[in-house]
């Protein structure tokens, strides 16, 4: 819902920036002329799509404001640069007074940074009087541990609110609280109460030589989307590659994240919707016969829709062209399709055997919610049995599942009958997102069509 209103706030900053660039060009207050009212709402389709790359969207909490009207200042240059090449492209840029282009920049960047502040302060007040918090869990030695909780405490605005402390150490104090905070001494607690009640923020404020312990905590909510920091003494630092940043003035580790965010996700997120439109667009002929053949060939949907994972575990429905006949599966249970299964149809063993029954997901990547280059989604069934069977199964999520990726063009695709063939496709999923660049992407986008999308796995 924020996000939402966020979006709704920036697109009234640029509209009345582009009312103000046309006051001032004019030397009074005009209506916008017919491509200026184009620019506006192209920007505008722009801005939607292009803002949340640069991480405006995303959570400030007790982050450094000058940071956010910095990235807010380079997503809206990049915005108008993006219309005015556009309008190039399309021998349309003459219409539109470069003088009133440069004061709609200056405008809408001086009226998003007051938009953005404004609604900072809001939420800062109204974090101070208690609402919009986030409940955070700490890890940590007594000391240390008693520190955040006081920074939380002292800082009620970033919108933190310490509910735990985990101890194990603490019998020498026997406290059963600190500040009025509960103590836990025992992980199984500790890990039974993030779970119950629904905490998304664990600190982990532990010294180096805690490191069973810290393994032990990330591993048993390797599953639990939940954001585990690891906030550790800055002389450390440098034995660490992961993103530190800042909190409270205090830094924090990542251990449990997307390891693609902010500005270097841009150049895959453009690419993703352009070539997705570009096959649907292209390949319309071919999806229109597909669809009839589907259609004949059984009774029944011509598209086979299913709930899989997508980003940080948030649910959606996947497309796909039915290759099966209609049949009804025991709840709770899916069974894969395996060679020579009698429930395929003689269109679908071809669409299998080809991948063309993919190609439907374009729409999923159109929609955001998947990407042209990641880990394949499963079936939630196969997530439940291989969560706990396959290390690193469910970090995957941390990144939008892909059409294609590094592990279906090494040949892992098709059936998972063993626990290790699952393993060896996550091992090189999660080489990917450790190793991920958009070169990488377009190798394999490359790797995929000189291939090709059939295999011997695929049945």
């Amino acid at each position: 819902m924020l996000s939402v209103l966020a979006r709704i706030i920036d697109i009234v900053a640029i509209a009345t920036g582009a009312l103000v660039a046309a006051a001032l060009h004019h030397g009074e207050f005009v209506a916008l002329s017919d491509a200026e009212s184009v620019a506006l709402a192209f920007n505008c389709l722009l801005a939607i799509w292009m803002f949340p790359a640069f991480g405006i969207y995303q959570s400030w909490r007790g982050k450094s404001l000058q940071n956010l009207f910095a990235r807010v200042c380079i997503a809206w240059i990049a915005v108008e640069a993006t219309g005015v090449l556009l309008s190039f492209s399309v021998h349309r840029a003459d219409l539109l007074s470069r003088l009133w282009l440069g004061w709609w920049a200056v405008a809408s960047v001086a009226l998003l940074i007051v938009s953005k502040a404004l609604v900072y302060m809001v939420l800062k007040g109204l974090r101070r009087e208690g609402y919009n918090q986030r409940d955070v869990a700490v890890a940590g030695g007594h000391r240390y541990g008693r520190f955040l909780i006081e920074q939380m405490r002292h800082h009620p605005e970033a919108g933190f609110r310490p509910t735990l402390l985990f101890d194990e150490d603490n019998d020498a104090h026997g406290e059963t609280t600190v500040d009025g905070v509960p103590v836990e001494r025992n992980i199984e607690a500790l890990i039974e109460r993030v779970r119950e009640h629904g905490i998304r923020e664990l600190w982990l404020a532990l010294p180096i030589s805690k490191e069973r312990t810290i393994h032990r905590i990330v591993t048993e909510l390797r599953n639990d989307f939940v954001n585990i920091r690891f906030i550790p003494d800055v002389r450390s630092l440098s034995l660490f590659s992961q993103p530190v940043v800042d909190l409270l003035g205090v830094p924090a580790m990542n251990l449990a994240a997307s390891p693609i965010t902010d500005l270097r996700v841009l150049p895959k997120r453009v690419f993703d919707w352009l070539f997705a439109a570009c096959v649907l667009a292209s390949l319309a002929p071919l999806l229109a016969a597909i669809a009839i053949a589907v259609k004949c060939s059984s009774p029944g949907p011509v598209m086979f829709r299913q709930r899989r994972k997508g980003l940080d575990g948030n649910e959606f429905e996947i497309y796909k062209f039915r290759s099966m006949k209609v049949h009804a599966e025991t709840a709770g249970q899916v069974t894969q399709a395996r060679r020579n299964d009698p429930r395929i149809t003689r269109v679908g063993a071809f669409l299998r055997r080809t991948s063309l029954d993919e190609l439907p997901q374009f729409i999923n990547v159109l929609k955001g919610e998947m990407s042209v280059v990641g880990p394949r989604p499963h079936a939630l069934e196969h997530d439940d049995i291989y969560k706990n069977l396959v290390r690193g199964y469910m970090h995957r999520y941390r990144i939008k599942p892909g059409i294609t990726g590094w592990a279906q063009v090494n040949g892992f695709r098709g059936e998972t009958d063993r626990v290790e063939k699952m393993r060896d496709r996550v091992r090189f999923d999660l080489h990917y997102m450790q190793n991920w660049s958009f070169t990488l992407d377009l190798k394999i986008v490359a790797m995929t069509m000189w291939k090709g999308f059939a295999g011997q796995n695929a049945f």
